[in-house]
């Protein structure tokens, strides 16, 4: 697997990748979930998404936007087709080595409070509830890590 910055030729499986990977989340949460409707064209211009390649096959996506004092994981998903291969796992540990190589000792990010896999995975992963509000009409559950030590 190689983790790389993602380029423009990656749109059509980024795009595509997110949305099978949220789309079981909408009548859950009762309509898309946020990062369903990100401009991902955005995201490759400013250099804020990657992607994990298998075989020269887009099998994941990582958002990670810069913030004055941590890095924030804005989003990790990965193609339903690749689950249970390390890959999510692969992407997470990637944005907290890229976190600590842009010299920050915080990574935060943000879930549905209603996306209870994510609600159990990121405590089993070291990741600390911090608190819990509305944020663009979606009820989000925020966490940090501490990273480098």
């Amino acid at each position: 697997m190689i983790i790389r910055q993602a380029n423009f030729a990656d749109l059509p499986a980024i795009e595509r990748i997110v949305s099978d990977a949220y789309r079981v989340y909408i009548e859950r949460i009762g309509k898309p979930p946020g990062p369903m409707l990100d401009d991902y064209s955005a995201h490759v211009r400013n250099r804020t998404a990657w992607v994990a390649e298998i075989g020269g096959q887009i099998a994941g996506v990582l958002i990670l936007i810069e913030q004055t004092d941590h890095l924030l994981l804005d989003n990790v998903a990965v193609d339903p087709s690749h689950h249970g291969r390390g890959i999510g796992r692969a992407l997470l540990n990637f944005a907290e080595q890229e976190a600590v190589r842009r010299g920050h000792r915080e990574i935060t990010l943000y879930t549905h409070e209603k996306m209870s896999e994510n609600l159990a995975m990121y405590p089993a992963l070291g990741w600390v509830e911090t608190e819990r509000r509305e944020q663009n009409g979606y009820q989000r559950v925020f966490f940090h890590k501490f990273v480098g030590g």
